[in-house]
């Protein structure tokens, strides 16, 4: 099933191989933000399956837009080049991808966010 996804990542050539992948595995970019207002504007209004989140947007955290987005009951995951310990509680209890990811990885992670 192809999923509408969100991307939420402030380097531009990460979100571009991220488009790539998604594309890759069937699914549709529904939007890409590169900044917290942008992303945050997004995840209010966009008609989204889930959504891939950066938690680093240009030296902010893109928990406001998790916040939102648990609040509509869109599912997401973070991505960090840290793993884990790279994302705060309680938002660590969240999926999260390390980067770099490859279509595997991906695949795998949107699976665990029960969407597919």
């Amino acid at each position: 099933m192809a999923l509408r996804i969100l991307v939420v990542e402030d380097e531009m050539t990460i979100a571009l191989y991220l488009e790539d992948l998604l594309l890759e595995l069937g699914h549709e970019v529904a939007g890409l933000a590169m900044r917290l207002p942008q992303a945050m504007e997004m995840a209010k209004s966009a008609e989204i399956d889930m959504a891939i989140l950066d938690v680093n947007l240009d030296g902010r955290t893109s928990y406001p837009v998790a916040d939102i987005l648990a609040a509509r009951g869109v599912p997401f995951m973070f991505a960090t080049g840290y793993g884990l310990a790279g994302v705060e509680a309680p938002y660590n209890q969240r999926l999260i991808i390390k980067k770099p990811f490859n279509a595997d990885d991906l695949r795998r992670a949107i699976a665990e966010s029960g969407k597919v």
